[in-house]
């Protein structure tokens, strides 16, 4: 992913910063990427796997009555967010660096803001989605990124340059 300059981050990030203060702190001077060893791989399939099939996607209108409400899991429910952030969660209590786990926002094939949990690896961006069952490379996913969590602060984040040629197909009678 190239990367642009720092952004706003998502209000629904912001909201999560000042609830869970511990997950948004710290500064990383050398962020890493990680070997992604075979062992590491079907760490992330098996991750991602398990938690897709834990949580029920119901939207932040439903569980909470707001628009926009980013949180852990509750009550096996949530959506796009409340997956990255127990897939984030999850891995870091597995001892994966924080520069590594980084919630992505893109926006999806119908267009709406989708969240995902990018991994940086020496293989590349790897990522991890409730949407898609499979762990894939950005570029190989069908969104359009727009910002991620900074690599050196979990509260910052850095714009996305995504430009990357779409391809528009429709089909008539």
């Amino acid at each position: 992913m190239a990367m642009g300059n720092s952004v706003k981050a998502p209000l629904g990030h912001i909201q999560f910063c000042e609830e869970n203060r511990s997950a948004c702190r710290g500064r990383d001077n050398s962020p890493v990427v990680v070997k992604l060893t075979e062992a590491r791989w079907n760490e992330l399939i098996d991750l991602n796997t398990r938690i897709n099939r834990q949580i029920r996607p119901v939207t932040d209108e439903k569980l909470f009555g707001k628009l926009e409400y980013w949180t852990y899991p509750r009550g096996g429910a949530g959506d796009c967010e409340e997956y990255v952030l127990e897939k984030q969660r999850a891995l870091l209590a597995a001892g994966w660096p924080k520069s590594a786990l980084l919630i992505t926002v893109a926006k999806d094939v119908k267009n709406a803001g989708h969240a995902v949990l990018t991994v940086r690896t020496d293989q590349g961006d790897m990522i991890l989605d409730n949407q898609i069952e499979a762990v894939l490379p950005w570029y190989s996913t069908p969104y359009r990124y727009i910002k991620r969590q900074s690599t050196r602060e979990p509260a910052k984040w850095t714009g996305i340059s995504d430009t990357r040629v779409t391809t528009v197909g429709s089909v008539g009678n």
